[in-house]
């Protein structure tokens, strides 16, 4: 295991700042996830880290050494691609093994590697196959097990799960997460799915454009974000945002959206002059009946079950709305329904720079 510091990383490419001077710490044995729309820099950050790029600026330490001039090779670290890159003449055990060949490792050291990778992994029936013959579920799994064997201060994961089918992604999320566990290893992990960031990451940290957005563990970034930006990436439905009006009253704020009353809050917050601001709501904050917070009208545009819940699509003065509820309701087309807002988590946002207001 090992730490990985990030202090001051910048990449440009030409003209273009992909990077923007990016501090990170990952401590020993964290399993760290890089979570952000694509082009926001976290799969160039990842590269740098693996020695495939260099830096335009700025440091890079792995297990306290400055590794900036280390080639791949030496930084003793494993990466596993999206697009697993197997070599497609060799069997599951010989591209698990290769690595340790090309360092004239002992044949019996390979063999109990290999066997140990293979054990942990379920591949021990697999092993004389090649890739052609396995599933991408399987393949994924040969790529992880050519890295374990290595046994490296690092994992690197880019986007290992992108091609993958919905249910085999839920599958290996699992298969990853009891890999971390019982290995131990310090591992960072690139995605643009924010299930995976919430489901794995023992901290995630949230990019857009080159910059870190916020840093903490799933639960911070969903229940306390820092801005627009990680309040509507970081959830599934997304988080509403609803202009409107916010007043001091007493010692809370009363806020309104379309004239009409929407909740009050019972905290002093740094409001600006003119009182505008964006209201954000999570979708399951949202019940659909009188509440003694205040309650105001939604109009029913739509209704998507899913079995378990339903995402209902409102018009509030105007606005989109979505509620996510596991009530099974009959909702018409047009119908007025009231609705009551959870205030302990209603997010204030400045329209001008979507920081949070505090």
């Amino acid at each position: 295991m090992a730490s990985i510091e990030i202090a001051n990383v910048r990449k440009d490419f030409g003209a273009v700042s992909v990077l923007k001077g990016i501090d990170l710490s990952i401590a020993s044995g964290e399993f760290a996830v890089l979570v952000g729309p694509s082009g926001c820099g976290k799969s160039t950050l990842l590269r740098l880290i693996a020695g495939l790029d260099d830096a335009s600026g700025g440091d890079i330490l792995i297990d306290g050494r400055r590794v900036n001039d280390l080639p791949p090779r030496d930084r003793d670290i494993a990466m596993v691609f999206q697009s697993y890159a197997l070599y497609p003449h060799m069997n599951v055990r010989d591209n698990m093994a290769y690595s340790l060949k090309l360092k004239r490792t002992p044949a019996a050291r390979i063999a109990e590697a290999v066997g140990g990778a293979a054990a942990k992994l379920g591949l021990e029936a697999l092993t004389e196959r090649k890739p052609r013959a396995l599933s991408g579920g399987q393949r994924q799994r040969v790529a992880m097990g050519r890295a374990i064997v290595r046994n490296p201060k690092a994992f690197l994961f880019d986007e290992p799960l992108s091609n993958l089918d919905a249910r085999m992604r839920e599958q290996m999320r699992f298969e990853i997460r009891k890999l971390h566990r019982d290995l131990g290893a310090t591992s960072v992990y690139v995605t643009h799915d924010q299930i995976e960031a919430m489901t794995m990451a023992d901290r995630i940290v949230a990019m857009n454009a080159g910059v870190i957005q916020q840093v903490g563990s799933p639960l911070e970034l969903y229940d306390d974000p820092a801005n627009m930006f990680v309040a509507g990436f970081i959830g599934s439905p997304a988080m509403n945002f609803l202009e409107g009006q916010a007043k001091r009253v007493g010692t809370g704020v009363k806020i309104t959206v379309g004239g009409k009353a929407f909740c009050t809050l019972p905290l002093a917050l740094a409001l600006p002059d003119d009182g505008h601001v964006t209201v954000g709501i999570r979708p399951e904050r949202i019940g659909i009946g009188a509440d003694r917070n205040g309650t105001t009208e939604a109009i029913i545009d739509l209704v998507e079950t899913t079995g378990a819940a339903n995402v209902v699509h409102a018009d509030l003065a105007g606005q989109p709305l979505k509620i996510f509820t596991t009530q099974r309701l009959q909702l018409a087309h047009g119908e007025r329904v009231p609705l009551a807002f959870d205030a302990g988590h209603v997010c204030l946002f400045d329209r001008a720079s979507g920081g949070r207001l505090r």
